[in-house]
């Protein structure tokens, strides 16, 4: 008789678990998440070493194009799957973090759709993510619920409590939940001694304790997928998300997801990403800030290519303006939702001339969206909510505008590529090592959504900013507007003047700034790019 081998169980650590976070992380869950692992963490490395071998070809000369080997994708006629009814209208979605209070407000916010963000707008502690997946675990249930207090007590008066809860589940919006990039792992869960996927850890767990009731409500589960580069990075996720399917039990393509197209090289694989995913996608989206990030990134060596400061790089660019365009032309011809982008104000208290003319560049960019052809829109902020809505019911008195087959827009590569004309101002300059380090600091504090300027940032913001700067410092010759020098001798100024500026604010983090400034200054002075500035800050929380 011939013995039976068999393959040992994989060993599952999970460090840092609180007695609250186990009815999580049973065995079931865990063995759940390994299984995910063992079938696609070698592939995903693969893919993401391809992103470096690109990178490689991109910073010798080459530039981005459309792939001469999915030409027949293009070119053909085909549709992805039909929409499910919870996703046929979606002019207005809110975006945030996941924690409790504001997976209750966003949920209860009258928007059509939440996006339940752990990605750019979560600092990825380990702390957040678990409290995260217990909140939209609850919410799913129809059980969360929050307090928080008002206020200090006056006199011997008891201090109050706020408490949140949720409205009615006709009433909410339909949650959609953002798991981390392909690019992040989850150093809290290791596999047979290596570390797990965040994007496998984020989907799966939510997965395994949520699916089966969001179906039973014809409510997903729904995902946003970030960061891909590839048709081949969307076909890892089909693959992820089937295997999922079938581990629980589920409907073959019960699984419905939105890809962000906020990285340069996907804006030339549109075509084959929704098609990688035609079973299940059911749009793309622009997510703008990730995408002139990735442009700056893609393009780092290419000195033609250097972009002005960030606030003139708008989505009136011709660069920005033929992407746009033509996620709504690819969309549209295969039957999907064409989502725009962020809008990131949040009221200005106590000056209303100031609110106000913030309101309406929010209104003009949402009436260029509905007139490009766009069908539906983000806010970061719930008060903005009531002005895309008026301008989408407006323009848009239909579910969406899949109708608007944008049939005149024709994009080359070099529109794609063009860079927009602007300056560098020493405003503009100093602008962006403020705002990175206050972000920086607020995220190492575990704060992934901070508001400055009277905008609601996350990761995207800071990572511009710190990708600016370093190309304006390595490539030489640069100048402000008024002809100084862009060295390392302006870089040290701006940020020896940074902690007297910053000093008494009452701002997230506020004791991380130190930690911040060293962590930007290196990234900066490097002589190579970091890909993404949350890899080495990873390393530095919980």
């Amino acid at each position: 008789m011939s013995a039976v081998l068999q393959t040992p169980a994989p060993q599952v650590t999970v460090s840092g678990i609180a007695p609250y976070q186990a009815p999580l992380l049973t065995p079931a869950a865990t063995g759940f998440l390994a299984a995910l692992h063992q079938a696609f963490d070698a592939r995903r490395r693969e893919l993401l070493a391809e992103r470096r071998r690109r990178q490689q070809a991109f910073d010798a000369g080459a530039l981005p194009d459309f792939r001469t080997d999915t030409a027949a994708i293009r070119a053909g006629e085909w549709r992805v799957a039909p929409i499910p009814a919870a996703l046929q209208d979606r002019r207005v979605e809110i975006t945030g973090p996941v924690d409790p209070k504001m997976v209750i407000n966003a949920l209860n916010s009258g928007a059509n759709c939440y996006m339940a963000d752990f990605e750019d707008s979560t600092s990825p502690t380990w702390a957040n993510l678990v409290a995260g997946q217990q909140a939209l675990r609850e919410a799913i249930a129809g059980t969360l619920t929050f307090a928080s207090e008002a206020g200090k007590p006056a006199s011997n008066k008891p201090a109050s409590n706020r408490h949140y809860a949720l409205r009615p589940e006709a009433e909410q919006a339909v949650l959609i939940v953002r798991p981390r990039g392909w690019h992040l792992d989850e150093k809290h869960v290791l596999v047979d001694g290596e570390r797990l996927s965040g994007a496998l850890f984020d989907a799966g767990l939510f997965c395994f304790h949520n699916a089966h009731a969001l179906a039973a409500k014809d409510r997903g589960p729904y995902f946003y997928l970030p960061k891909l580069q590839s048709m081949e990075e969307a076909a890892l996720w089909q693959d992820v998300l089937a295997h999922i399917e079938a581990a629980l039990g589920l409907p073959v393509g019960q699984i419905k997801v939105t890809v962000l197209i906020e990285t340069l090289p996907a804006a030339f694989e549109m075509d084959e990403i929704l098609h990688a995913l035609r079973t299940r996608i059911v749009g793309l989206n622009c997510g703008r800030w990730d995408y002139i990030f990735s442009y700056l990134k893609t393009l780092r060596a290419h000195r033609d290519r250097v972009l002005p400061e960030r606030g003139q790089v708008t989505m009136t660019q011709p660069f920005l303006k033929a992407y746009s365009e033509l996620l709504v032309r690819t969309c549209h011809r295969r039957g999907a939702h064409a989502m725009g982008g962020m809008a990131a104000q949040i009221p200005i208290a106590g000056d209303p001339e100031a609110n106000a003319a913030a309101l309406e560049r929010v209104r003009a960019d949402k009436l260029r969206e509905v007139g490009a052809g766009h069908d539906g829109t983000w806010v970061a902020h719930p008060a903005l909510i009531p002005i895309a809505r008026e301008v989408f019911d407006a323009h848009m008195p239909q579910p969406n505008q899949h109708a608007v087959l944008r049939e005149d827009v024709s994009v080359t590569r070099d529109d794609l590529l063009r860079p927009s004309l602007g300056t560098i101002t020493r405003a503009g300059f100093e602008n962006n090592i403020e705002v990175c380090v206050r972000y920086l600091a607020a995220w190492l504090a575990g704060n992934g959504c901070v508001p400055i300027h009277w905008l609601m940032e996350d990761a995207a913001t800071a990572e511009i900013a710190r990708t600016q700067l370093w190309q304006w410092l390595h490539h030489g010759s640069l100048q402000l507007d008024d002809g100084t020098p862009i060295d390392g001798v302006l870089l040290d100024r701006a940020l020896l003047n940074l902690p007297s500026k910053l000093a008494g604010e009452a701002m997230p983090g506020a004791d991380q700034v130190p930690q911040a400034i060293a962590l930007l200054e290196r990234l900066t002075v490097s002589d190579t790019l970091e890909d993404f500035l949350t890899l080495p800050a990873y390393d530095l929380i919980d």
